[in-house]
């Protein structure tokens, strides 16, 4: 594997929704690969401010570049990329250069935990005289979104204070200060044409252009080369502390606390859990997405609970407890001033379980929920259910064989929610397994603080096993009475019938049909990294997930697999084999090991959000997924665990008592 890949992604991030990512080679791929990318309110209203940098060294034998950028059509210039000798993530990114005239140089990027703030630093792995490195920073100052082009109210202009250099590209937009031990020299120029190459097979505006205000100049003979950088309205440094002072403390204080986790991947998820307010909430990934309900819950049982983060954990479902709307939980967590996106059916019904296994893990851990907290959690598990059960939005409502019908044209309510214009890829309208699991499963939560839901919950798990069950396949229909019509069914063979086995505390099925369901579920659905959404040979398999906007939404949830199913999976492999020790070994050498392997391919320490349906399974989508690394963590922390493999089937009352 060569060191220089573009294809494999580093991320740092700031706790705040901020971030710094790039690739291995340097080269950037993608419009959200840059160095400054603060969240101006948190964790959203993101910004790139610095894109990157061109680099390159002095000495007695000319001029070597250290940095390569991808330029239209396709070229790559300069060849600095092909210097690089090593490269290492932990505890956060360095390169190291190596020159023909033996000269190695080591290169460090880290970003501040807290704080809108990148720390750059080179330096000599062994002393040489004569060393000079020279490097242009690359500004834009746009939304994290958009691409930038040269127009004429960049402004380059740079205010020069000591060690302090800034500048404001925009009007309305933050600056950008850098704390340097290097000379500044004010030379304005524009770069034009950068090509970033996923974004153009993604199908996507992929050119942008980028301004450069000056030269910074450093004698690497001397000295380590620092240069911190972050916004101008967060007043982190002094004059008075020199610019290698600064990076000393960083360095020591981010080497400190990276140091108090246990393994890679705790450490990485930390990345998702960050400011909201005076709150925590769940970053849904990197480098495009904010925080998603249901993205959220599902991954707070292993980014949290896993990990021992209770009290962020808490703080989530706190933070959530008082947005229900007629039983219903913002997909998208409302920024201010705009409107929540009411339109997922099982983002509550998720929630009920973050809470379940929430107080659950408290409980085992020795952990008091105080009896404030815990009313305000009763509130909101009581208000969705009641919500459900007597009607809501989009004609989600309690049908009269105790399960839940929701959908109507247009909208894609469940996790399987592609949408191109107006046409509905998987529309799944009338009552879905997963649903009915997770409905199940909350009911089953609400009457340990209620006892109205008892009723509820015996008559729609009778009904379940009966009306779901398909003989000819051994395996679940994914939805009856489609479309609102009685007795019409899908049979296609998708993986949300595992919820019916694991991923929740209930199984709804006999073991005999349970084992079925696992076993034709990894006949035909298991991948090394997950679950495929659709299996081969069913109407509309989408081999790889490639193309442009309308050719990847298509094939989205059509073949194309999701690590973070495997979580479900295989927990209902383990509990149909009775969660014995040997089982938990199998499965861990079987499917997590392999999918744990992934996590060198794309973004480094993580997990993608997709993968294609056949071999060999190029991740694809977002490089960083919180409910994939979220899974991986619940599978390895919990469900593979011999103190629980498993989980129970059976609630201890005092787990919801106060």
């Amino acid at each position: 594997m060569s060191f220089a890949s573009d294809q494999r992604e580093w991320l740092e991030t700031d706790g705040l929704g901020g971030f710094a990512s790039g690739t291995v080679s340097g080269i950037r791929t993608r419009r959200y690969h840059a160095l400054l990318l603060p969240a101006t309110t948190p964790p959203t209203g993101r910004m790139v401010l610095v894109n990157g940098f061109e680099a390159w060294l002095e000495t007695p034998t000319g001029s070597t570049p250290l940095s390569s950028h991808r330029y239209a059509p396709d070229v790559i210039h300069p060849d600095g990329a092909q210097r690089i000798a090593s490269f290492q993530e932990d505890p956060w990114p360095q390169w190291i250069f190596q020159l023909a005239d033996g000269i190695r140089v080591i290169h460090d990027v880290f970003v501040v935990h807290g704080a809108p703030l990148v720390a750059l630093s080179w330096r000599l792995a062994t002393p040489r005289s004569a060393v000079t490195l020279h490097l242009r920073p690359l500004l834009s100052g746009r939304d994290y979104h958009t691409l930038h082009h040269e127009n004429a109210n960049f402004r380059f202009e740079a205010t020069v204070n000591h060690q302090r250099v800034a500048w404001t590209p925009y009007h309305g937009v933050p600056g950008v200060v850098a704390h340097t031990n290097g000379i500044y020299t004010h030379e304005p120029t524009w770069y034009r044409q950068f090509l970033y190459s996923e974004e153009q097979a993604r199908g996507l505006d992929a050119l942008e252009d980028l301004a450069s205000p000056g030269i910074f100049h450093w004698n690497l003979s001397k000295e380590e080369a620092v240069l911190v950088l972050t916004v101008e309205d967060r007043r982190l440094f002094s004059v008075r502390v020199s610019a290698r002072d600064c990076l000393a403390r960083l360095r020591q204080a981010e080497r400190h606390r990276r140091g108090r986790f246990s393994t890679r991947l705790e450490r990485s998820a930390g990345a998702y859990l960050v400011k909201r307010g005076q709150g925590t909430t769940i970053i849904a990934g990197y480098p495009w997405f904010t925080d998603w309900g249901r993205d959220a819950f599902i991954a707070l049982r292993g980014l949290c609970l896993s990990t021992g983060r209770l009290e962020e954990a808490k703080q989530i479902l706190l933070e959530w407890a008082g947005t229900v709307s007629q039983g219903m939980l913002p997909n998208r967590f409302p920024d201010a001033g705009e409107s929540p996106e009411l339109n997922a059916v099982d983002a509550s019904l998720w929630y009920i379980i973050a809470v379940g296994e929430f107080l659950s893990t408290c409980d085992a851990a020795g952990k008091r929920v105080s009896r404030s907290s815990l009313t305000l959690l009763r509130r909101a598990i009581d208000a969705i259910l009641a919500g459900y059960a007597t009607g809501t939005r989009y004609h989600i409502h309690l049908d009269e064989d105790g399960l839940l019908a929701a959908g109507e044209p247009g909208v894609a309510l469940t996790w399987m929610d592609a949408k191109i214009g107006d046409w509905v890829v998987t529309p799944r309208i009338g009552k879905p397994v997963e649903v009915q699991a997770l409905w199940l499963n909350a009911l089953w939560i609400g009457s340990r603080f209620s006892s109205q839901w008892e009723r509820l919950l015996i008559r729609g798990r009778t009904t379940f096993a009966l009306r779901f069950w398909n003989e000819a396949t051994g395996s679940l229909y994914d939805v009856v009475d489609v479309d609102h019509r009685p007795g019409f069914v899908d049979a296609s063979c998708r993986p949300n019938q595992i919820f019916a086995v694991g991923g929740l505390p209930l199984v709804l099925l006999s073991p005999e049909r349970a084992r079925r369901v696992v076993d034709a579920v990894e006949q035909r659905l298991w991948t090394s990294m997950g679950l495929r959404s659709l299996a081969p040979g069913e109407p509309g398999y989408e081999p790889r997930y490639v193309g442009g906007v309308r050719e990847r939404d298509a094939a989205y949830h059509q073949g194309t697999v999701w690590p973070w199913l495997l979580g479900p999976f295989v927990e209902a492999w383990v509990r149909v084999r009775g969660s014995t020790p040997e089982a938990i070994e199998t499965a861990r050498s079987k499917f997590l090991e392999p999918l744990l392997s992934h996590l060198d391919e794309a973004g480094l320490g993580h997990l993608p959000e997709i993968a294609d349906a056949e071999s060999p399974h190029t991740p694809r989508g977002c490089p960083f997924q919180a409910w994939s690394l979220g899974e991986a963590l619940r599978l390895d922390r919990m469900v593979l665990s011999h103190d629980d493999g498993g989980g129970h089937d059976q609630p201890r009352d005092q787990l919801f008592s106060a």
